[in-house]
């Protein structure tokens, strides 16, 4: 373990991995931690929900596609959605600088309310605490989460198995780059939108379709690549990925080729990956307009995942070590 915190440890990769296993756990893990799944599933007067949190730092506060109060509630709402519980209330709590513009705020306030609404959940508790100026960055927002797991089955990582195929609902990578192209001046040319956007509504048709989905994750920090990796890790599974079923948009390819990125460890908000068995995969693709199928899951249990190129190669893919693009949410 290092000395010291390095922006790194924050970024979803393998120094964020290392953190969480060797000291966090160490402390205060529990039997709800242990799976480090996207939320905590638990039961309340033969109630089952799910509870999560996030927190968001965000540079720039706004970006082609959205902004810092928006995201806020995506990610939250997502991180519900995927884990199989119905979003329903959110916490809200600020921290901001001395001297931020009121008329900014006003703006993320806004687009809270409406994220909300296009979510259709329900912020009903909060707190606001202001710091010297130069003791944050404009400013911070932290969210919590709450909804009913209202599915027929478990949905989590250890439900993984072998010959299950892998299918990611959307094209990849296109968070990250807006959010670096709105806060450097490279004078690249792109029309490239962050896809932050609320994964409930869309999940809640699959689990209505879909008779058994054994794992569903968002694929924010890190990036589809380090997600898959965590999911090899977590369900003991190898997996086999097609690089050529990706998506990912001819603006996100070129903008990458020019700055030396990998698409498959950029950002999302709107992407996630879903685990099904092979005959349910067509209704999958049916219900997601854009859903490709990229992978399956091998009969290997070393936690392995492997990406087989275009031209027949195969590398293998692992957790990020240092982040392309840091604060990215």
């Amino acid at each position: 373990m290092e000395d010291k915190i390095l922006l790194s440890h924050g970024e979803g990769g393998y120094l964020t991995n290392r953190l969480i296993n060797d000291l966090i756990l160490k402390y205060i893990g529990n039997e709800f931690t242990k799976n480090l799944n996207d939320s905590a599933c638990f039961k309340v007067y033969e109630k089952k929900l799910c509870f999560t949190t996030d927190s968001f730092v965000v540079n720039p506060i706004f970006f082609p596609g959205g902004d810092i109060g928006s995201l806020a509630v995506y990610g939250t709402v997502n991180d519900l959605s995927v884990s199989g519980a119905k979003p329903l209330y959110l916490s809200l709590s600020f921290i901001i600088e001395e001297g931020f513009e009121i008329k900014e705020f006003e703006r993320i306030l806004k687009s809270i309310k409406k994220a909300s609404e296009k979510a259709k959940v329900k912020i009903i508790t909060g707190d606001t605490k202001v710091v010297p100026k130069g003791n944050c960055d404009k400013i911070y927002i932290n969210t919590s989460g709450i909804g009913i797991y209202n599915y027929n089955c478990e949905i989590s990582p250890m439900m993984i198995e072998e010959d299950d195929v892998i299918i990611v609902n959307k094209s990849i990578g296109e968070h990250g780059l807006a959010v670096f192209l709105a806060r450097e001046d490279f004078q690249i040319d792109a029309e490239i939108f962050s896809d932050s956007r609320p994964l409930n509504i869309e999940i809640e048709k699959l689990k209505k379709e879909i008779k058994t989905i054994h794992c569903m994750r968002d694929a924010t920090r890190g990036g589809l690549a380090t997600v898959l990796k965590e999911l090899a890790e977590s369900s003991n599974k190898n997996f086999e990925i097609f690089h050529e079923n990706i998506p990912v948009k001819d603006e996100v390819k070129g903008v990458c080729e020019i700055l030396g990125f990998d698409p498959l460890y950029i950002a999302n908000e709107g992407v996630f990956v879903i685990f099904v068995k092979e005959d349910e995969a067509k209704n999958v693709l049916k219900t997601l307009k854009d859903g490709k199928i990229i992978g399956r899951v091998l009969k290997e249990k070393e936690g392995r995942v492997f990406l087989k190129t275009e031209i027949g190669g195969v590398r293998e893919i692992d957790m990020i070590a240092e982040s392309l693009i840091p604060r990215i949410c």
